[in-house]
């Protein structure tokens, strides 16, 4: 049972391209943003669609793969850990930042036009 506890499964679109870092001893790190979408109809019967937003960092050999294939509007399955962080912004104000750190993908589709 302990490989479920903080597993997270995603599957959406690119929203926009990946941004890679590469830090001064050659590490790189991708970070990317993944849009999913919840359709339902409301209390009216009209449909509404519901798109969250998910930030999703990758370390190591998948950002080989995320630099080469991945391109805004992929589709694309992801699978990693939710984590929670805490910095301080350059006016002192504390901000919190909720990502997935990501460690396997799979590209679904290619560029949707």
């Amino acid at each position: 049972m302990n490989s479920l506890r903080n597993q997270v499964q995603l599957i959406g679109n690119l929203g926009n391209d990946p941004e890679i870092f590469t830090f001064e001893n050659g590490n790189k790190r991708a970070k990317i943003s993944i849009a999913t979408n919840e359709v339902y109809r409301d209390a009216k019967g009209e449909k509404v669609t519901k798109t969250d937003w998910h930030t999703v960092i990758f370390w190591g050999k998948p950002v080989e793969i995320v630099e080469k294939y991945l391109h805004k509007g992929n589709e694309l399955a992801i699978s990693g850990k939710l984590t929670y962080r805490e910095y301080e912004d350059k006016d002192g104000i504390k901000r919190y930042v909720t990502e997935i750190v990501g460690n396997e993908l799979v590209l679904l589709s290619g560029k949707k036009e």
